[in-house]
């Protein structure tokens, strides 16, 4: 995906969301995302949290009118994706699963409607900017961005948070939350653990400004 050279929006991320609606629409209010500006979602919009179809309800009508929407895939994303296929059903439903599916009853939704579930296919692994690499969980050291394992993308913890390793650009990552954004050389992160009862996060990569609501 590619936007044209004189496009002058801001750059943003937002953290997992996972199913908290209220927050979502609070921080995007917040935010005040303009047409021109890229935000980049890195992923985990289901699950555990009480509203997952309004958050894909939302995020279908805020891609509609800002263009430059990213959408990443996160874990959970991967997860449901594996359920409604049968290939792995049983960890969708362990990790908060059950919930999502809830919430698509609770607003008679069900089943879930084929525009929802068009969402999750073309999910994408990472985005790069010549500054930066938006990915959910982050990158394992030592292997080219290109040749990066899917399942590391989407998992990894310690072997990314625990290494020194210099990516040539900012990783701008979500997954392990954190209680405030995480602020080094060279990452980002912006899982603050909003449906844990703390915070959602988005930030201006380019200015590293914050909301957190």
């Amino acid at each position: 995906m590619t936007h044209p050279p004189d496009r002058q929006g801001r750059l943003l991320a937002v953290g997992d969301i996972h199913g908290c609606l209220a927050s979502l629409e609070h921080l995007l209010d917040q935010v005040c995302p303009r047409s021109e500006d890229r935000m980049v979602f890195l992923g985990d919009y289901i699950d555990r949290g009480p509203d997952s179809a309004g958050v894909i309800e939302l995020l279908l009508k805020f891609a509609e009118q800002h263009p430059y929407t990213v959408f990443l895939r996160g874990n959970h994303e991967q997860m449901f994706l594996d359920f409604i296929s049968d290939r792995d059903p049983l960890p969708f439903l362990a990790n908060g699963g059950d919930l999502t599916l809830a919430s698509y009853q609770k607003r008679d939704l069900w089943p879930i409607p084929r525009r929802h579930l068009k969402f999750f296919e073309p999910l994408r692994d990472f985005f790069e900017t010549p500054e930066f690499i938006f990915v959910h969980a982050g990158l394992r050291p030592g292997i080219p961005l290109v040749e990066q394992n899917p399942d590391d993308l989407l998992w990894i913890r310690d072997a990314f948070l625990s290494s020194p390793a210099d990516w040539g650009k900012t990783v701008v990552f979500g997954h392990t939350p954190h209680h405030q954004p995480l602020m080094t050389d060279g990452r980002i992160g912006l899982d603050t653990g909003c449906v844990y009862g703390r915070r959602l996060t988005c930030c201006d990569v380019h200015s590293k400004q914050m909301w957190s609501v």
